[in-house]
């Protein structure tokens, strides 16, 4: 490491503390300070590069430093930055509403702008809870998969299912209950599970205001996927039982799994639909709860401070925001994007059967442009995914793996050399700790 990097890493733990980060293991993991990145790529000060194959937390889709997106903010910049949206509204915020209201599912025809994903989520619960006290019931619990994760601010986590974050802050939680998400990607799994849910729909529905779930991909849950079939189900019953449905499509979204919205693969439309992370394409902070008129007349009536929905950011639908995601769903609607990532995601499993030949490899799962592979035979202690994240990055991969589960979620700018790159450099960090 230079003097450069050296002296930047030293400034940064002065004063940074990390987040999922356990700081004290930098005194022997460095750091490594990033000064500036374009396309696929990262570039550290001593010029080496590393191609971002998390997307830089699952938001980067074009690319870093992409000209188009930077061109629509920089202009944006020069004529307004930010206004407050009670009493006010521009441009930015409601033409992304229209084009946002026109590619989801039908009936979802509200946009409430908030800024960060677990915000969100913590939008969408409080907004059922509410819609259902102005309608005259008191249904204060949440359902929701097991091996969950929506977000960490205190709603968000509660109706998450992340062992140690539920230890850690269970007095502060608010009331959930799980039922067991479908155990792998058969249809049969999806069948098994949806009987478990009917029977505490059956039992709790007059309790239960929403159910919550990640379409498909369970992301910081060791990527666990399942079959669009529950999703249907779920549907089905949420209404049958008179119980809101919020699809968390904050990483799924924007073309992760092959369809625009992962809610698609199963033709739902929820009650609910959060949106995040790649909306501004991995440039700024925003976030969408989508709902339906119902769920909005609820709260629409001549003043009552008690039925108006009370949530607030101060950089609620931020211009700068709005015309990032605004040059974001523009690539989309200018190229073929979900037809290229196709091709890209069939390419990638062709690639991955060497994977299947190691003994350390337990499971390949895919789904569109997101792909985890599980290893085991190893304890937590031995921190196996820390050790592959090492040896990618002396192959200039950047891979974050989630404990022993190696995932790509690469930008879908990527080109088939560097996913070449990115999987071998997988690979032999793999083979590297076969015991």
């Amino acid at each position: 490491m230079s003097n450069q990097n050296m002296k930047m890493m030293q400034r940064d733990l002065e004063v940074i503390w990390h987040p999922c980060t356990q700081m004290k293991d930098h005194e022997t993991l460095p750091l490594i300070p990033i000064k500036a990145g374009k396309g696929v790529y990262l570039y550290d000060f001593d010029g080496n590069s590393y191609i971002d194959a998390v997307s830089s937390w699952w938001v980067n889709l074009f690319g870093h430093a992409n000209e188009s997106i930077n061109n629509k903010i920089k202009a944006q910049l020069d004529t307004l930055e930010h206004v407050l949206l009670a009493g006010f509204t521009h441009e930015p915020a409601i033409e992304l509403a229209h084009k946002l209201v026109t590619i989801t599912p039908k009936n979802l025809e509200k946009v409430f702008y908030v800024d960060n994903g677990s915000s969100a989520v913590e939008a969408a619960l409080k907004m059922s809870y509410h819609y259902h006290l102005n309608c005259g019931k008191r249904k204060a619990l949440f359902l929701s998969l097991t091996n969950s994760y929506h977000g960490e601010t205190i709603g968000a986590l509660s109706v998450g299912d992340v062992e140690l974050y539920k230890e850690t802050y269970e007095p502060l939680l608010i009331a959930n209950m799980q039922v067991p998400v479908p155990k792998d990607q058969s249809i049969e799994a999806a069948n098994d599970a949806l009987v478990f849910l009917e029977e505490v729909l059956k039992n709790k529905a007059d309790e239960i205001a929403a159910f919550i779930v990640e379409p498909l991909i369970q992301g910081a849950g060791s990527m666990h996927m399942y079959h669009p079939a529950y999703l249907s189900g779920a549907r089905e019953l949420t209404q049958k039982y008179d119980v809101h449905l919020i699809a968390d499509e904050i990483m799924t979204g924007f073309g992760r799994t092959g369809k625009m919205f992962a809610c698609e693969h199963a033709d739902i439309s929820p009650d609910f639909m959060t949106l995040s992370k790649g909306i501004t394409g991995g440039y700024l902070p925003l976030s969408v709860v989508m709902t339906t008129n119902n769920v909005y007349n609820a709260f629409y009536c001549d003043y009552n401070e008690y039925k108006a929905f009370l949530h607030s950011h101060s950089y609620t639908g931020n211009p700068l925001a709005c015309t990032a995601a605004l040059a974001t769903l523009e690539i989309f609607e200018q190229n073929d994007v979900l037809g290229e990532n196709e091709k890209k995601s069939f390419y990638i499993k062709e690639k991955l059967e060497k994977f299947s030949m190691l003994s350390n490899v337990k499971e390949i799962r895919q789904q569109g442009m997101v792909t985890a592979i599980e290893l085991e035979g190893y304890s937590a202690s031995e921190r196996i995914g820390l050790k592959v994240y090492e040896y990618a990055l002396t192959q200039g991969v950047l891979l974050r793996p989630l404990g022993h589960v190696i995932y790509f979620m690469p930008p879908y700018i990527i080109s088939y050399d560097e996913i070449d790159q990115m999987i071998d450099a997988a690979y032999e960090g793999i083979k590297k700790v076969l015991k």
